[in-house]
């Protein structure tokens, strides 16, 4: 047996994971071990020293702290991807709302555009109304005057109206030939519940404003309308008579008879003042006042 069998060795075990975890001890210390060194008691010479060291030994804490460090980084790594997903949602957002607004304003100039040129041709429109008007109004007073001359004098002041109303004097003459160009030359005014013009009326509105022309003062409803005169035949009309829908003294609507076929009147807030067959909507009845 060797003279330094009986030394016991100071390497220590390797530890387990547990066992490190519950060791406590100075972090990444180093511990350093003592190797006696015996002396022979024979005339041998002297058996060298051994002498060992530890490895480093990690702490709880050490290791707490490793896990600490990995999951920040991994927290770090998640909270990057998450920051370029969301740069790119919100560049892509703003791709879409710049084309969103590029394609807003090129609607909103084809609407402006359009409500520019709608406004024109109502301009224009307007305009040859009012010219059908005045020629309406210097008609009128000839009629007027011819009136309280001889029969031939109506006849011509007839005829002048009857060609500014686009009605023959065959068919309208005096002041039904007046009623009916004034009611034609309000064909695309607006409708307006309770509207009496200029420009803008309701059936009975317009019918009233019409006789009015030759200084017939009409009731204003519609109902007193189809009453304010004599009834006459659908199968017997003439221009310039009152044309009813519904009953006779509960008429819902009204509307002149000018000739061929057709009649004006305030329809709806649709149409507005329209030339319409008698087919589009047949009346109920009809009263001549003239």
């Amino acid at each position: 047996m060797s003279h330094t069998a009986h030394i016991r060795s100071h390497r220590k075990p390797r530890r387990s994971a547990s066992t490190i975890a519950m060791r406590a001890g100075v972090a990444g210390g180093v511990l350093s071990t003592l190797a006696v060194a015996g002396a022979s008691g024979s005339a041998n010479a002297a058996e060298p020293v051994t002498q060992t060291l530890e490895l480093p030994t990690l702490t709880a804490d050490l290791a707490a702290q490793i896990a600490q460090s990995a999951d920040a980084t991994q927290q770090a790594a998640a909270n990057y991807e998450l920051q370029a997903e969301r740069d790119a949602a919100a560049a892509q957002a703003a791709k879409e709302a710049k084309a969103d607004l590029a394609e807003a304003k090129k609607k909103a100039a084809e609407e402006k555009r359009k409500a520019e040129e709608a406004a024109r041709k109502a301009a224009a429109e307007r305009a040859s109304r009012d010219a059908e008007r005045a020629a309406l109004s210097a008609s009128v007073e000839i009629s007027s005057e011819s009136g309280s001359n001889s029969g031939s004098g109506s006849a011509s002041a007839s005829a002048s109206v009857g060609a500014s109303a686009g009605v023959s004097t065959s068919t309208a003459s005096g002041s039904a030939a007046a009623v009916v160009a004034f009611v034609r030359a309000q064909v695309g005014d607006a409708y307006v519940s309770g509207g009496t013009g200029p420009n803008s009326w309701d059936c009975s509105g317009l019918v009233q404003a019409a006789f009015r022309q030759v200084n017939i003062d009409l009731p204003r409803v519609s109902q007193a309308q189809s009453t304010a005169g004599t009834q006459v035949s659908l199968s017997n009309l003439q221009p310039g008579d009152i044309l009813y829908w519904g009953g006779a003294g509960s008429a819902y609507h009204v509307g002149v008879y000018v000739g061929d076929g057709m009649f004006v009147g305030a329809q709806n807030p649709s149409t507005g003042v329209a030339l319409k067959s008698l087919s589009y909507d047949p009346p109920s009845g009809a009263v001549r006042v003239l």
